[in-house]
């Protein structure tokens, strides 16, 4: 097994990954317009052309409901031209068919003839998204993503998905072909003897296809898949959904408490919050906006009365007391109290934000020996509305 060593995705550790070629399921994944062409010179150039080659189990075609007819008629009926590069070549069986063809439907579930409108594009990037997502489940699965066929948005859309959902064994790639046949209706793939077709135009000359240079140009991409919400990595992914959540992640940390309504909003996400959590995060806030200190935990056994004074105050801001509140804090806010508050707090916020990553600014969290907690955002991140 050729190992690489790779790191895979932004802000991961550097680990060993197997070859994408060494992988039991490996996925060739398209997308096509009006010329098939492009999944027959893909597969050369991946299996037949490359140093090291890489031979799909299956392949997979996201087209419009004319480019799916044009890919079965040419690719699979009549001159089966996916099955005389196989057979020219002696490729192994690999799967694609007419279920592997996929059209791209819009928002109402009707096939689409072509992409023209915003709508048109709006569903065509959800389908690639929802694509791309579905098939890097798949721990034991390799993607390789070719973007050169149908119209520039397909590409640009199908590139951007893999970036953010690509794994250390994905690859992107471009395939470029020799003028003249490049884009001719004729020419699927070089040919291992003579094969002779003419040029297009008034003044046609012979090509012969055995003579044609088709390269596979690997594209870089950054992985972002780990800066995912786990929701958005486990379920149906819209591209604007997805998109959108990561810009929130990459924006400067912003959190926004309204102490009237009793609601708090970190990285403009709402966070869900019970009162009394929202009055711990409340106490932290208001603390890191004054410049304050980090806190203790409160010694074993030993109730801060401090501590629970000032939480106090934050509580009754939010809410009014009662009863059980107050004899819970009596005799001080103790290191139990103050480890269950931090808890249900940082928890909320991962859960509400998807993300231990996209969370991280907002926890309450320790540092030094010993550990004092503090919420470490800049003054101006914190907005506390209280009018």
């Amino acid at each position: 097994m050729d190992d690489r060593r790779q790191t895979g995705a932004m802000n991961t550790p550097e680990a060993v990954v197997r070859d994408p070629a060494d992988f039991p399921r490996r996925v060739l994944l398209a997308v096509s317009g009006l010329s098939p062409q492009i999944v027959t010179e893909t597969l050369y150039a991946l299996a037949v052309r490359g140093e090291r080659p890489w031979i799909p189990t299956e392949i997979r075609l996201l087209t419009t409901a004319r480019g799916a007819e044009h890919a079965r008629l040419n690719l699979l009926s009549g001159d089966r031209w996916f099955e005389r590069l196989r057979a020219d070549y002696g490729l192994p069986p690999i799967r694609f068919d007419a279920d592997c063809i996929e059209v791209i439907r819009d928002a109402a579930g009707a096939p689409l003839a072509d992409i023209r409108s915003q709508a048109d594009n709006d569903a065509t990037a959800d389908a690639l998204t929802e694509a791309v997502r579905a098939l890097t489940r798949e721990p034991d699965c390799a993607l390789h993503v070719s973007i050169a066929g149908g119209r520039k948005t397909m590409g640009y859309y199908l590139g951007y998905a893999l970036s953010l959902f690509g794994r250390a064994q994905d690859r992107l790639s471009h395939v470029l072909v020799d003028e003249g046949f490049e884009g001719h209706p004729q020419f699927y793939y070089p040919s291992p003897t003579e094969r002779v077709i003419h040029t297009l135009g008034p003044n046609p000359r012979p090509l012969d296809c055995q003579q044609a240079q088709v390269t596979l140009a690997e594209i870089p991409f950054v992985r972002l898949r780990e800066g995912q919400p786990a929701a958005l990595l486990a379920g149906s992914a819209r591209f604007s959904e997805v998109v959108a959540a990561l810009n929130r992640a990459l924006a400067p940390p912003r959190l926004v408490i309204d102490v009237v309504d009793g609601r708090v909003e970190a990285g403009g996400q709402a966070v869900a919050m019970r009162p009394a959590d929202l009055a711990f995060l409340l106490w932290f806030a208001r603390r890191a906006r004054a410049g304050l200190p980090g806190l203790r935990r409160p010694a074993d056994g030993v109730p801060d009365a401090d501590y629970a004074r000032d939480y106090l105050v934050e509580y009754d801001r939010l809410q009014g007391r009662n009863a059980r509140t107050d004899a819970r804090y009596r005799n001080g806010m103790s290191k139990g109290d103050f480890d269950e508050r931090r808890t249900r707090v940082n928890q909320a916020l991962v859960d509400a934000l998807g993300a231990p990553r996209h969370a991280a600014p907002y926890l309450i969290r320790g540092e030094g020996r010993p550990k004092e907690y503090r919420l470490d955002l800049p003054p101006n991140a914190i907005i506390l509305r209280e009018d």
